[in-house]
């Protein structure tokens, strides 16, 4: 999936406003920042007081004067480290709690976007964006402001005193600035674009092991760990090969500026020196003239090696923008209301339907009516759009053209939550979260009481089975529900949906997985959850639909068969043949 790119003036405009509630945190910061600063440069004063005043007339250089300049420096030592305490640590617990802001805003807006967006997105990436890649945020919050406030301050200051002693030498030693500016400038944007590269193929990598430890069954099964091995190898030399690049970068940086810092040293050595035997330069102005540069290139020095820490956060920045920016396309209209007491009376009126990213198209012009209370089931064949009818209810995708009504009303007139709570939902895959059986019953209605979750797995069938575990409904299910088989999975998400208690269901294959015994315990569950709600089943099993009060035939051309299963046997049409190929096959 293409994404947006930004310049650093984007960056740091939406990146600003992060500091606003930490305003207070910044500014002491900063202030801090300055002492230490004020505290590093008296000291080259200090030593010009000293060494002219020796020069000038060592005998009237007092012990009592150079016990004073020594106490000020101290005292100034003392206040430099008490404000480099509170910078350590203050400032980066800031920079942490910007990172956690920033973090629940990319989380927040994750669970807004819809279908399509994961459909296109691969969850490395995202995970590598929501984790790793604000891990530098941390860092460049507190260290961004602080380095380019204390670089300001030592640039100026420097400048004004040098410039006191000597005008024209602080003219020419000020004249690499600029240049190495531009170079370092030049060389940082392509520092970026290593980085930005860097960070995307760790996402890619992330999700390559992702997937392949997830499919680690399929993989030993086809004996396949040497084809997992070499694609492996083949992105993570891609990585090596990206790092190389942008330590290339970063060398070709380094080196720009120790050769400008031995620019800078040689004017001063040089020019410096003439300008002393001519008189024109005292020795204690030269030695004070020779520690602001050094501070001066010191802090050249440290804007450099910050710049990696810089381009990393800006990095981070981007690829959090790129999630946060990310457009939410299933949203409440501005005069949603919640839905209350739905009968389940639901309308399809000339919906036609394509899938947003590449517009294939399912269906057009589909007209159904689904009564309150009525079973409905749907077969045909793959691809014809069964299970995108049903996601359309629940607004997991809007309709392209016409309109999804319940109970008279379109359902984008309702509050997302309050209509995907009026719908419960039991898919094929089921997906149990890692934690115990009774926390992932309790996902259904969150803070039902034990007795309720008890009485829902009951209605599931699941109780049973349950009990004759080791923990019980305390039972660690593992990550995906790895520990328990199809069918007992299969019951907690029916206990799950008897616990959200809606008056829409939705059964999207629900036992196609199954073993026979399995399927014949579900699909008791699935009728007893049934019972005095409307149900919409999509299913390949023929046996498990044919007391629905209404089968339809759906394929890419719409709805081209209608009836109970008796009457479908006796057109002998589309649904026939799916009857008479399920009998041959058993």
């Amino acid at each position: 999936m293409e994404q947006k790119q930004y310049t650093s003036k984007e960056l740091l405009k939406r990146f600003v406003p992060y500091f606003k509630k930490y305003k207070g945190t910044l500014c002491m910061d900063l202030f801090c920042a300055a002492l230490t600063t004020v505290c590093e440069l008296v000291l080259p004063l200090i030593m010009r007081y000293i060494t002219n005043e020796g020069m000038r007339d060592l005998a009237a250089l007092s012990m009592q004067t150079v016990g004073r300049l020594g106490l000020l420096y101290l005292v100034l030592r003392i206040m430099d480290g008490i404000a480099s305490y509170y910078m350590a640590d203050m400032g980066h617990v800031m920079g942490a709690k910007i990172e956690t802001d920033m973090r629940r805003d990319a989380y927040r807006h994750l669970q807004q976007l819809s279908n399509t967006y994961y459909n296109n997105t691969k969850v490395g990436q995202i995970m590598g964006r929501v984790t790793n890649d604000l891990f530098d945020v941390t860092e460049f919050a507190h260290h961004c402001p602080e380095e380019f406030f204390i670089a300001a301050i030592k640039t100026v200051i420097s400048f004004f005193i040098l410039a006191g002693i000597h005008l024209w030498l602080t003219v020419l030693v000020f004249l690499c600035v600029p240049l190495m500016a531009g170079v370092c400038m030049t060389l940082n944007f392509r520092v970026k674009g290593a980085f930005r590269k860097q960070r995307h193929q760790i996402g890619e990598l992330n999700a390559r092991i992702e997937d392949s430890l997830l499919g680690h069954k399929v993989v030993k099964a086809f004996t396949n760990e040497g084809i997992e091995k070499e694609k492996f190898e083949k992105d993570n030399q891609k990585f090596l090969d990206i790092k190389k690049e942008s330590y290339k970068y970063m060398a070709m940086f380094q080196t720009t500026v120790k050769m400008f810092d031995g620019l800078m040293y040689l004017m001063v050595v040089v020019a410096g020196g003439i300008f002393m035997v001519k008189g024109l330069i005292l020795p204690g102005d030269l030695v004070a003239y020779m520690l602001y540069v050094t501070t001066l290139i010191a802090t050249i020095r440290r804007i450099i090696e910050f710049a990696e820490q810089f381009q990393r956060g800006m990095t981070g920045i981007e690829r959090f923008l790129q999630i946060v920016d990310a457009d939410i396309e299933i949203f409440d209209e501005p005069d949603a209301v919640d839905l209350y007491d739905p009968k389940g009376d639901i309308v399809f009126e000339n919906v036609s339907f394509e899938y947003p990213d590449d517009h294939n198209r399912v269906f057009k012009r589909l007209n159904l009516h689904i009564k309150a209370g009525e079973k409905v089931a749907i077969v045909g064949p793959s691809g014809g759009g069964k299970t995108t009818l049903c996601n359309l209810i629940p607004r997991f995708y809007d309709v392209t053209c016409g309109r999804v009504t319940l109970d008279g009303e379109d359902i984008k007139h309702f509050t997302l939550k309050s209509l995907r709570g009026s719908i419960g939902i039991v898919q094929q895959d089921v997906y149990l979260f890692s934690g115990t059986i009774y926390e992932n019953i309790t996902y259904g209605r969150p803070g039902a009481s034990r007795e309720e979750v008890v009485e829902a797995a009951k209605r599931a069938g699941a109780h049973e089975f349950i009990t004759e575990l080791k923990e019980g409904y305390d039972t660690y299910v593992g990550e995906r529900g790895v520990k328990l088989s199809g069918g007992q999975k299969q019951r907690l998400s029916i206990a799950r949906v008897f616990l959200k208690n809606p008056p829409i269901i939705i059964l999207d294959e629900a036992t196609s997985a199954l073993d026979n015994e399995s399927e014949f315990e579900v699909a008791k569950s699935l009728a007893r959850l049934s019972e005095g709600r409307t149900t919409l089943t999509i299913a390949h099993r023929l046996s498990s639909i044919r007391n629905s009060d209404r089968i339809l035939v759906l394929t890419e051309d719409g709805i081209v068969e209608e009836g109970t299963h008796e009457q479908l046997l006796e057109q002998k049409g589309m649904y026939f043949h799916f009857y008479n190929m399920a009998n041959q096959l058993k």
